[in-house]
């Protein structure tokens, strides 16, 4: 009876991380739309509704802490726990990401942009497919496929690379466009980030298959603090 109480629970609790999981990759993807369509309003709601995804965040963290009490879990079943803390912990700082998007987006205001979004658009599109994946291998407990999705943020590295070189020749031809060319930059850097995050997802799935928590990524690779 405790067994399939637990069991119970713990479904609960992944279909609550799914839960956020969405909420996190609307709040990315409308982000980068709204930057690049100027729409202004819609990064007003965007930037509100983060209060959405930390408070979901909160509310699946207490609840595990209070399983975690009750129950006194050990071996696998508190590894799925703690895979669940940090996993929330991941995807509520993504959502962070989304709502700095938003902010750039404002703070540009209606400035028209000194380039067309292009490769922006592409790396929230491969940050996001990495996530929906991740979240996949998460309930499918699927190592494999969460080594191989980490592996891919390379791809998301190449295209922040490409746009800071693009923004960078640009600003020298004009050097007044210098403030604009740094906060999309920043927005690069948000979604470059936001792979992290995936990567880092991907690390806790292979601790809770295996118990072992180790780097996923080439060493020297990551180029910012996590």
């Amino acid at each position: 009876m405790l067994r399939r109480r637990f069991e119970s629970q713990m479904q609960r609790l992944e279909s609550e991380v799914l839960e956020l999981g969405n909420m996190v990759q609307r709040a990315l993807r409308d982000a980068v739309e709204q930057l690049r369509t100027r729409d202004l309003e819609g990064s007003r709601r965007t930037i509100e509704d983060d209060a959405r995804i930390n408070a979901k965040r909160f509310q699946i963290e207490a609840d595990v802490l209070v399983l975690i009490a009750t129950q006194q879990p050990i071996g696998r079943d508190l590894r799925a726990l703690a895979a669940i803390l940090d996993l929330i912990r991941e995807l509520e700082r993504t959502g962070d990401y989304a709502k700095g998007i938003s902010r750039i987006n404002l703070l540009i205001g209606d400035q028209e942009l000194i380039k067309p979004l292009l490769d922006i658009p592409r790396m929230a599109d491969k940050a996001l497919d990495m996530l929906t994946r991740a979240l996949t291998a998460y309930i499918e407990r699927d190592m494999e496929a969460a080594i191989a999705i980490a592996n891919e943020d390379d791809e998301v590295d190449d295209l922040y690379n490409q746009v800071r070189r693009e923004l960078m020749t640009i600003v020298f031809a004009d050097p007044s466009k210098a403030e604009q060319a740094n906060l999309l930059l920043w927005a690069a850097h948000n979604l470059e980030r936001a792979a992290d995050r995936v990567t880092n997802i991907c690390e806790r799935i292979v601790f809770f298959v295996t118990g072992t928590l180790g780097d996923l990524k080439t060493p020297g690779q990551d180029q910012y603090p996590s």
